[in-house]
Formats: C-alpha cells, sequence, structure tokens
C-alpha cells in the first residue's frame, strides 16, 4: 500500500492564508498526496501553484452544515470546477434527510453532479447525527443519484471516521461507489485501519504526520 496516494491534504480552517495554502501545497508535492482539499476562496491560488503538478485540487460546497438552498451548492460547485477544481466534497442537506424528504436529497446530489459533469462528487453524510438506518437511506440516496464517493464527516460534527461507520458504509454501498474517511484521523494506525476497513481516501490536516512510521 502506498498511503500517500490515499491522502487529500486539508486545509479548510477560517484562519486559513496564503502562506497556509502554499504551505499546504508544498507539501502535497514532496509527499506525493492524491491531492490538496482547501477553501473554495483558494481553488484558483492552489491550481495556479500545482499547474505542472499531479496534485489534484479538491473543495468544500455546503460546506459545513450542508443546508444551504440547493441553487446555490450548484452555482458553488459550477464556479469551483470553473476556477480549477477537479473535485467536489458536497456535505448533504442533513435536515431534510431526517426529515424523511429524500427525494429532495437525492436531487439535490444529482444537481450538483450534473452541473459538474465527470469530476468526481464526494457527498458527506455526517454520520455523527445519523442512525445506523439514516446513514443506509444516505448512502441509497447517493447511490440512487450518481454521487462518486461517499464521505465521512466535515470534522466539524461531534465526531469523525470510524471504522465501524466505514463498514457499515462499505457493506451497503459494496463496490458501486467509492469512501473517503475524514475527520479526526491524526495517525497512521487509524489511518490503515480506516483503508483495510474499505476507504478509498483519507482526508486530513495531518498528512505529513501520517506518514511517519512511528506513529501510531
Amino acid at each position: 500500500m502506498h498511503l500517500p496516494s490515499y491522502i487529500e491534504h486539508t486545509l479548510l480552517k477560517s484562519t486559513a492564508t496564503l502562506v497556509d495554502i502554499e504551505t499546504l501545497c508544498n507539501e502535497a508535492v514532496e509527499h506525493h498526496f492524491y491531492g490538496v482539499c482547501v477553501p473554495g476562496c483558494y481553488v484558483a491560488y492552489a491550481r495556479n501553484l500545482l499547474t505542472e503538478q499531479l496534485v489534484k485540487v479538491i473543495t468544500v460546497v455546503g460546506f459545513p452544515l450542508g443546508n444551504e438552498p440547493m441553487e446555490s451548492k450548484v452555482s458553488e460547485a459550477e464556479r469551483a470546477i470553473k476556477l480549477g477544481a477537479y473535485e467536489i466534497d458536497m456535505v448533504i442537506n442533513i435536515g431534510f434527510l431526517k426529515s424523511g424528504l429524500h427525494e429532495k436529497v437525492a436531487e439535490e446530489i444529482s444537481a450538483v453532479k450534473k452541473t459538474i459533469g465527470n469530476h468526481t462528487l464526494k457527498v458527506i453524510i455526517e454520520t455523527c447525527f445519523l442512525t445506523n438506518e439514516e446513514i443506509e437511506v444516505a448512502c441509497e440516496l447517493c447511490m440512487y443519484a450518481g454521487a462518486d464517493f461517499i464521505k465521512t464527516s466535515t470534522g466539524y460534527g461531534t465526531g469523525g471516521a470510524t471504522v465501524k461507520d466505514v463498514q457499515l458504509i462499505k457493506s451497503i454501498i459494496k463496490d458501486t461507489m467509492k469512501i473517503k474517511a475524514s475527520g479526526g484521523i491524526s495517525d497512521r494506525a487509524m489511518a490503515l485501519e480506516l483503508i483495510d476497513a474499505g476507504a478509498d481516501r483519507i482526508g486530513t490536516s495531518n498528512g505529513v504526520k501520517l506518514l511517519s512510521k512511528t506513529n501510531t
């Protein structure tokens, strides 16, 4: 296993500066990470820094709460792609899901996917707020709506990625979609456990730390 190729080196703090984003991108290049996940306002800047690199630029939509109007998410995603984002991580409308408005949830996912076309769409379902039954429904809606990945967490909820949740998601989606584990992944051992459980990507602000074999 080549761990760096799983890692999306992430910086989504409100205090992130241009210097911070530049450092993030330089670290991603140095360590051969899959990509960097940055706020929408820094997509063009990161893309410019990584123009001749293999590192992908990823950004978030409807982050971190997910309760913006569908039109806002669609517009945000469209703009991000035009500025150079390669993949979009969109927060699901958790309130709609819990209200049983499943058609609206699917409609929103489908609309964003249609907008970004062949670009990868990851849907953040924020597992810490969901029951197992709601996780199953969320996964089924994502499959139905054409998303490419289920993503566990924003990192801003009451909990992050767990092996149990990744295993549950994998048991539902099988090989129809992929899984991005994110939120609270702070050491190599945890990252490897999540990958063993079925995660195809690891979203973390501790990307460099995860590479240390002494950090377990």
